[in-house]
C-alpha cells in the first residue's frame, strides 16, 4: 500500500500464533516506539493517515488484533480466554520482545483500546503512556446497560449469543453488516473512508473465520474480561502511567458516559482529556488533529 510506503507487512509466530503487523523498515529503536492498536471491524489500516504524518517523528507499529486482518484466528475455547483481553494483550508484549522493545508508548481505539487498558495493568512496566480512544472503561459500560446504551451498542448483545447464532446471521449477508458498522458510528456514513482502505476492510471481514473470531472477542468481554477487570478493582489495581482520553463529541460515549471521571477513577498518576469535533472512527475522520493529539501526548 502506497500509505505504508515507509512499512514493512511482516508476520510473527509468537507461541504458534502468527500476529501481522506493519513496522518501520530501517527497524525499530531508533525512535520512541509507539504502538497503534486498531478496534472492531477494522485493521490496522485504519491508522493509515495518522502513520504518514507520525512517521517521521515515531517508530510506529501497527499490528492487528488477534482474530482480525490477517492475524490468526484460532477457534474460541470454551471459556473465551484465548480472546479475552489479557491473551490478547500478551500478544502486543511478545510483538514488543521480537522487536527488541522494553517500553514503548501504546495507544488503542475501540477494541484496541480495550487491550490497552489491560496491558497496562497486566504489564505497567512495559507502557511508558497510554492513550485509549472512544471508550469508557468495559466493567463501567456494562454496569450502566439501559434502553438506549442497548439500542446504540445492540451488537455488544448480540454477538455475545452462543455460536454459531451470531456467525451465521452475519455471515449470511457480510457486507451489509459490516458497512452498517463502518457507517453508523461516524458522522457522514462511509465518507470518512478512502476506497482502498474500505476494501481492505471488505477483504478481512467477510471470512467465516474472521466473523467468528470477532464474536469471540465480544463474548470475552461479556464474561471472562469482566471477571479479570473485577479481581483488578477487588486488588485496588490501576493504571500507573500518564493516560490520554480521547473521544468524540458526535459519539456514543460522549452522549451517554462521563469518559473522564471514569477514567480517573482507573489510574493512578494523571490523566487528561481531548473531545474532537467527530463520531467514532476519530484516527480515518479527523486525522491532521487526532496525529496532532498524539504526537503531543507522546513526544519524550
Amino acid at each position: 500500500m502506497s500509505w505504508f510506503e515507509s512499512f514493512a507487512l511482516e508476520h510473527f509466530s509468537l507461541s504458534g500464533m502468527t500476529l501481522a503487523a506493519r513496522v518501520p523498515k530501517q527497524g525499530v529503536g531508533q525512535r520512541p516506539v509507539l504502538m497503534l492498536l486498531h478496534g472492531f471491524p477494522q485493521t490496522h489500516v485504519m491508522w493509515h493517515r495518522v502513520a504518514q504524518a507520525l512517521s517521521p517523528e515515531f517508530d510506529l507499529v501497527m499490528p492487528d488484533l488477534r482474530g482480525y486482518g490477517d492475524s490468526a484466528k484460532p477457534a474460541g475455547e470454551p471459556d473465551h480466554a484465548n480472546y479475552s483481553k489479557r491473551s490478547m494483550a500478551q500478544d502486543i508484549v511478545a510483538l514488543a520482545d521480537q522487536l527488541g522493545v522494553d517500553r514503548f508508548g501504546l495507544c488503542g481505539h475501540d477494541r484496541g483500546a480495550r487491550v490497552a487498558h489491560r496491558l497496562a495493568l497486566d504489564h505497567p512496566e512495559r507502557v511508558e503512556r497510554l492513550c485509549v480512544m472512544d471508550i469508557a472503561p468495559t466493567l463501567d459500560m456494562y454496569n450502566a446497560t439501559n434502553f438506549d446504551f442497548a439500542q446504540a451498542y445492540y451488537h455488544w448483545f448480540h454477538l455475545t449469543q452462543p455460536a454459531p447464532l451470531p456467525e451465521e446471521m452475519i455471515g449470511g449477508n457480510p457486507l451489509p453488516y459490516l458497512h452498517r458498522k463502518l457507517g453508523g458510528w461516524g458522522t457522514g456514513g462511509l465518507a470518512h473512508l478512502e476506497g482502498q482502505a474500505l476494501a481492505e476492510y471488505e477483504r478481512c471481514f467477510c471470512r467465516p473465520e474472521t466473523i467468528h473470531a470477532m464474536c469471540e472477542d465480544y463474548r470475552a468481554a461479556a464474561s471472562i474480561d469482566l471477571q479479570h477487570d473485577r479481581e483488578s478493582r477487588s486488588s485496588e489495581q490501576r493504571i500507573s502511567c500518564d493516560t490520554l482520553v480521547v473521544w468524540g463529541a458526535k459519539g456514543v460515549v460522549h452522549r451517554m458516559f462521563d469518559p473522564m471521571a471514569l477514567w480517573r477513577a482507573q489510574c493512578s498518576a494523571t490523566v487528561s482529556g481531548r473531545v474532537l469535533d467527530c463520531g467514532h472512527f476519530i484516527p480515518e475522520e479527523k486525522p491532521e488533529a487526532c496525529a496532532q493529539v498524539l504526537r503531543d501526548f507522546f513526544a519524550p
